[in-house]
């Protein structure tokens, strides 16, 4: 800690982990260390009982590997307004936690599978699960290490995991409430599967993809139908077509015809219905309920046949006859061959564009199938929040964010919780073999059993558990509510509400609106009242990161090459909120000549107060009384900007002030004061304020740095920098 009075020039590597250690062994990350005692909270001192809380939540990073570059600025933006707040007197709690995120850690360990020449499907579930519990653990420790070296000043004490088991009983609570309510249902209806990681997929688990494919023109008795998947049609049955189309004016509802058809002739029924785009193809179509979310509403609505021809693996049932066990790619154009030998084909446009939906893991081509799930009706939660969203309850940051999470709420659609995969929350329940109702039983929630659970008081049939897993939204869904209500005594009813959810922009669906919904659900309170979303980091070139491309970076390696604080301030300055910030290396590089600034000038400081006595009389000139003013005007303006969650401005601000104004103009000026006796006092009580209140400015943003420099400054009774007052 003698560093600057040695003139040893700033070293991160020898300073961040001895900081870190002095932060963590203070206990101040805990909003409870201070209780009973007295702190300094702006112009009074009150008690730290009376102190009024500030809350985050940590967004939960996926226990699977190591952080990425987006998590850096989720450590950093929230790291700044704890920080800040906890300087300003707020009982400031972050509690951060971990996920075990479900169907993408599962992904990963696939990954790690297929290397070692193992599949998940030639495993015992228990085995899967035990193996994934191994690796997940295990990144678990190694990510809050990661944690920690982005200076987090979060409270470890009470940290969360999606599967701690007080969280579980939570979800757990929550699930059959819902079930009470008669807003979870299990049925058969039509999702989205994915058929290389055999799973259902909510909509926003699935991507658009632009695709280009031969658009073909199939007779159809007397019609001819438009179809890019001729391999589903099979088993076609109804033609449907718009009540109001003029050119099918002579077919009536509910009309039988015979035709020829890909395996023989056939009787099709003529549906007419207003869901059909009169401008689509001829305007007539046939619909295969299984496969085609439209299709399957158009059945539903008339109570018509469903038929599933293609399987779970993307393979064609026996309904295809000789095309049977065969890849639907494979099948497409032998099927083509077959219908052009009966003359079915009446033409086909090559180069048709479209838009296909794709897992957003591994791009597979999403196969919709009709599948018993478990669904949550959306509607009456989307309600409320849309009221409150409307009434300004929630302030969104960046503003247009209002905007797209109230479409999205209005057009909202009931969510299908339940995947097929080992790795995750087991959903509680109990199927019957026979008739396939369900029994929710919270008390034997166990990983993918075997055995036999009692007999069905419907059918008699047998019961057995629930093997499918929650969509891991369903539990982080809960998150803040669920860790302050497992967390220590009291904590629910001292830091819920909280106050702000920091997160990427990407997943306001995901995860914010579900948050909302479920808080507000479950609590009768939103869970938070300010939401500030960040953009994606992208790479020097401004393109998206991505292991495929090999331009992902890792803010471990920048932490070792120019320190922590030199990223942390990098990620932050013209970093807007909702944009996206291209990271390049000189960035990071140009902020360690910052922080190699900050300790040349704090060296210079320190070393002209060894004769400083702080008890003489102090008498500024003009020249430092305007110095004095104008840091007051700084501190004054930060505040607000900090207040405003404009922190991008406030650290440039400060930025600024330090290089130009502190380093450039007001020590070169008071080299020369400095060497005269009757002005050094007076300089050095200058210089010190100066430098005491920027170090105080600048500590959100730069933490170790400030901190190191602080504890070296030649003031009585001082404290941790981190729990010193703001200034004013």
């Amino acid at each position: 800690m003698e560093t600057l009075k040695n003139g040893q020039p700033y070293d991160a590597k020898q300073v961040e982990d001895n900081i870190y250690k002095l932060w963590e062994d203070s206990g101040f990350f805990s909003p409870d260390k201070l209780s009973g005692t007295q702190i300094n909270a702006d112009s009074m001192r009150i008690n730290a009982d009376k102190r009024k809380p500030f809350t985050i939540i940590m967004p939960p990073a996926n226990a699977n590997g190591n952080l990425h570059a987006g998590h850096a600025l989720v450590m950093t933006i929230e790291d700044i307004m704890t920080r800040y707040k906890r300087m300003r007197g707020f009982k400031a709690l972050w509690l951060p936690g971990l996920d075990h995120a479900g169907f993408e850690t599962q992904v990963v360990y696939e990954k790690k599978l297929e290397k070692e020449g193992r599949s998940r499907f030639k495993m015992k579930p228990e085995e899967l699960y035990q193996e994934i519990l191994q690796f997940t653990l295990e990144n678990k420790k190694n990510i809050e290490g990661q944690i920690k070296k982005m200076g987090a000043s979060c409270d470890w004490s009470r940290e969360k995991f999606t599967l701690d088991k007080d969280i579980v009983t939570i979800v757990y609570q929550t699930f059959e409430k819902l079930y009470d309510k008669g807003l979870v249902y299990r049925g058969k209806k039509i999702i989205n599967w994915c058929s290389k990681h055999q799973t259902s997929l909510s909509d926003l688990e699935t991507k658009d993809a632009e695709q280009i494919d031969k658009l073909y023109y199939l007779k159809y008795g007397p019609f001819v139908i438009a179809t890019v998947r001729p391999e589903t049609k099979f088993g076609d049955k109804y033609v449907v077509m718009h009540q109001k189309d003029p050119r099918y004016a002579n077919y009536k509802h509910g009309q039988k015809i015979a035709l020829e058809w890909i395996n023989g002739p056939i009787e099709a029924t003529v549906i007419k219905d207003e869901a059909i785009d009169m401008d689509f193809g001829t305007g007539a179509m046939t619909i295969t309920p299984w496969h085609d979310a439209v299709d399957f509403e158009i059945a539903q609505k008339h109570s018509l046949d469903k038929e599933q021809i293609i399987d779970f693996y993307g393979k064609l049932l026996p309904i295809a006859g000789e095309f049977s066990g065969m890849k639907i790619t494979e099948a497409r154009q032998k099927i083509i061959e077959k219908l052009q030998a009966k003359g079915l084909v009446e033409k086909i446009e090559e180069n048709y564009k479209h838009v296909v939906k794709r897992c957003y893991k591994c791009e597979t081509l999403i196969e919709p199938q009709i599948k018993d799930q478990w669904f949550l009706k959306m509607e009456s939660l989307a309600k409320p929040v849309i009221a409150s969203i409307q009434a300004n309850k929630v302030t969104f940051i960046p503003k247009h964010y209002k905007k797209i999470s109230l479409h999205w709420l209005k057009n909202i659609t009931d969510w299908p919780l339940s995947r097929q995969i080992v790795w995750g929350i087991p959903i509680p329940a109990k199927i019957c073999e026979k008739c396939q109702s369900a029994i929710i039983d919270t008390t034997h929630p166990e990983i993918n059993p075997s055995d036999l659970n009692g007999t069905c008081g419907k059918c008699g049939g047998n019961l057995i558990k629930e093997t499918d897993t929650f969509d891991t939204w369903f539990s982080s869904g809960q998150w803040p509510f669920a860790t302050l209500q497992a967390g220590q005594k009291n904590d629910f009813k001292t830091f819920y509400p909280t106050d702000v959810m920091e997160t990427a922009g990407e997943i306001i669906f995901f995860w914010v609106a579900r948050m909302l919904m479920l808080g507000l659900y479950t609590t009768k309170k939103l869970p938070f009242t300010t939401v500030y979303l960040h953009g994606l980091v992208l790479d020097a070139k401004g393109e998206k990161m991505s292991k495929s491309k090999g331009n992902v970076i890792n803010p471990m390696e920048l932490i070792d090459k120019y320190g922590t604080d030199s990223l942390r301030i990098s990620l932050v300055i013209g970093n807007t909120p909702g944009t996206s910030l291209a990271l390049d290396e000189n960035r990071i590089r140009g902020y360690k000549n910052f922080a190699n600034k900050i300790w040349n000038a704090s060296r210079f400081v320190v070393m002209n107060l060894k004769d400083y006595n702080p008890k003489a009389k102090i008498s500024l000139n003009t020249a430092q009384k305007k110095n004095i003013k104008e840091l007051q005007k700084l501190v004054k303006e930060t505040t607000k900007l900090m207040d405003d969650y404009k922190f991008y401005i406030a650290a440039e601000k400060i930025y600024h002030y330090f290089w130009h104004t502190f380093c450039d103009k007001i020590i070169e000026e008071s080299k020369e004061a400095l060497a005269d006796p009757k002005s050094r006092t007076a300089t050095q009580y200058m210089l010190l304020e100066i430098l005491t209140n920027s170090l105080k400015l600048l500590h959100p943003f730069m933490p170790f740095i400030t901190e190191e420099i602080y504890q070296q400054l030649p003031i009585k009774d001082k404290k941790l920098l981190m729990i010193e007052r703001w200034p004013k």
